[in-house]
């Protein structure tokens, strides 16, 4: 995975962590997570995912290759086994889990194919989900007004964020079940949505942050505007594309 998440768990939960909070129990109804079940979090950044999947009485492991997220992950659950390990190599056993679970991940693998081949080698199910673009408010507002300032975002390579891309990524493993998941977040007013993006997380936050001081004066006005002018309380909606299957 690329290093656009060296970055500590308040940044991360005040940027994208609103969204996966609420993603989390939508996404672990479609993987089945129940009482018992041995469960590997992958790419598990700072534990929404592994926390709603604890709540739900599964056996969890977790891992992720940012040294950041991983200290996160074992100060906040600190009996749980935590690997730092990218998704293309597990340290774990084959067959040592009944579900590898991969919420927000398989768009940032260095090498997805293997990712998920690595996630089909150490459990018997395997789900993975990935935002839209289109389908996300706040990426779509933030690309509209990259190019309505003429600041372009270089438009990083931006893999499995389709239901096909996503079905014709795990579709070798077995026959693959697909849902879409919606969710939304929200904010106090516009100027906390901006100040968690502020913070440097992920592509939209390096975006922001490569901006001189005029372009973010536009950037500002535009993304304002894009998103309706809030002058209070607010939401955006975002979806998720999920597909599961077990590997023949």
């Amino acid at each position: 995975m690329s290093g656009v998440f060296r970055v500590g768990r308040d940044e991360y939960d005040d940027f994208m962590g609103r969204y996966s909070k609420v993603l989390a129990p939508l996404f672990a109804d479609f993987a089945g997570i129940a009482a018992g079940v041995r469960a590997l979090d992958v790419g598990a950044g700072t534990g929404a995912l592994t926390a709603e999947l604890l709540a739900r009485g599964a056996l969890v492991a977790a891992a992720d290759p940012s040294p950041e997220f991983v200290a996160v992950l074992r100060k906040r659950f600190p009996d749980l086994e935590v690997r730092e390990a990218p998704a293309e190599a597990l340290p774990f056993q084959s067959g040592t889990f009944d579900v590898a679970v991969a919420q927000i991940v398989i768009g940032f693998m260095s090498d997805a194919p293997a990712g998920v081949a690595e996630m089909a080698r150490v459990a018997r199910h395997v789900a993975v989900c990935m935002w839209g673009i289109a389908e996300v408010d706040m990426f779509a507002a933030i690309d509209q007004t990259a190019d309505a300032i003429g600041a372009g975002r270089g438009r990083e390579p931006r893999r499995y964020r389709t239901p096909s891309e996503i079905h014709d990524l795990i579709a070798p493993l077995g026959e693959v079940e697909a849902a879409e998941l919606a969710v939304a977040a929200g904010y106090r007013d516009f100027d906390e949505f901006w100040s968690a993006m502020d913070r440097g997380v992920g592509p939209a936050g390096q975006w922001l942050a490569s901006l001189d001081s005029e372009q973010r004066e536009q950037a500002h006005e535009e993304l304002f505007r894009r998103l309706g002018s809030p002058q209070g309380p607010f939401e955006l909606n975002a979806r998720a594309f999920a597909a599961a299957v077990t590997p023949a």
